[in-house]
């Protein structure tokens, strides 16, 4: 199976094409084709990176190539982290309608590329921001089961990573999904969190002390004024921000330590590359998993009784062709009141991006 990385020599990019190889999810037999931009530093940069992938992983590199135009990619997987990337600037809100502005254009160039010369088999996986802009556009022009974005899965491992860290366990004892959109508008579904070893009681109970007498009505309110009191803190105590993110709720955690670690200018590339080759792994395994992503949905579930028909984060079933259906059982009524109040606030900016163009 050969797999394409689109802005293989961004942060994320670099990263995706070393775990692929040291995670050895890419055997000797296998092709790694890395994709830079005709014109672009990244022209070059592709065949630097190709050498030091060589020099580093040489007794089990797959075969690796470099490609420069959209025209050129060629694989059964392809990883999309091309594009602009929301900037460090913890003192700039993340506008994400200036993100989708400058990267619309470059998924429909590579979504207008893969439909004119790929094979009609490949599946793509969407790592570029908006995540949900992206899914929209590739899943138009490729057909909506072969798209899948990452960023519901992210934010699921995240949401599991924080349980598991509150209770002293590792986080392989716990699963559980998050849905919505990627970044703020992750929506932590309690509801579907088990714990390896609890019966139905035990982990009721866990769940209960976890999140106390908070429901999701207050996420929002909770989440801006923690991102506030970490402005607040300014880049002059970097420790008693990171603390602070400490004393918050396991849900709350999940968005605002990510959203410190990228402003505080270490970036999320690490985290982010290996949940992308985890949903790169799942597809050449064969099997179907049940994993988180955002996909385009026509009515495969409904919120307050309205069919949801767009891009949104869910958990899907994953195998050798992409998603073949979503698993989300009925949702527990603060979950889905802000569920669907995402849904409306992404659609509604999918409408203004891609219907409309980007403002």
């Amino acid at each position: 199976m050969d797999v394409a990385v689109l802005g293989a020599t961004g942060d994320v990019g670099r990263a995706v094409c070393s775990d692929l190889i040291a995670r050895r999810v890419l055997g000797s037999t296998s092709r790694l084709q890395l994709v830079g931009r005709q014109g672009g530093p990244s022209a070059l940069a592709v065949h630097g990176l190709r050498a030091d992938l060589i020099d580093a992983y040489d007794e089990h590199a797959p075969v690796i190539d470099v490609a420069s135009s959209p025209g050129d990619v060629v694989a059964d997987i392809v990883v999309f982290a091309a594009g602009a990337t929301v900037p460090t600037d913890r003192a700039r809100a993340i506008d994400r309608d200036s993100l989708a502005r400058r990267n619309l254009a470059v998924f429909r160039e590579y979504a207008d590329a893969l439909r004119a010369n790929g094979t009609g088999q490949e599946v793509v996986i969407v790592v570029s921001n908006p995540v949900e802009l992206g899914v929209r556009v590739l899943a138009d022009a490729l057909g909506r089961h072969r798209v899948i974005g990452m960023g519901a899965w992210l934010d699921t491992l995240r949401f599991r990573r924080e349980i598991a860290a509150e209770l002293g366990i590792r986080r392989q004892r716990v699963s559980g999904f998050v849905a919505g959109q990627h970044g703020d508008g992750a929506v932590a579904l309690w509801s579907t969190v088990r714990l390896r070893g609890l019966d139905v009681d035990e982990r009721k109970a866990v769940v209960d002390r976890l999140r106390g007498d908070r429901t999701l009505d207050t996420f929002a309110a909770e989440l801006a004024d923690a991102k506030a009191q970490l402005v607040s803190l300014g880049a002059e105590d970097p420790a008693s921000a990171f603390s602070l993110v400490e004393t918050l709720r396991p849900g709350i955690r999940g968005v605002v330590r990510p959203y410190l670690t990228h402003t505080s200018g270490a970036k999320t590339a690490m985290a982010t590359a290996a949940a992308t080759v985890d949903l790169v792994d799942t597809v050449l395994d064969g099997r179907e998993i049940v994993v988180a992503g955002q996909v385009r949905l026509d009515g495969e579930i409904s919120l307050e009784g309205e069919p949801v028909r767009g891009a949104l984060g869910v958990p899907i079933v994953v195998g050798p062709d992409g998603w073949s259906r979503v698993l989300l059982d009925d949702l527990a009524p603060d979950e889905e009141r802000l569920l669907a109040a995402v849904n409306r606030q992404v659609q509604a900016a999918l409408a203004d991006w891609v219907d409309g163009e980007a403002p």
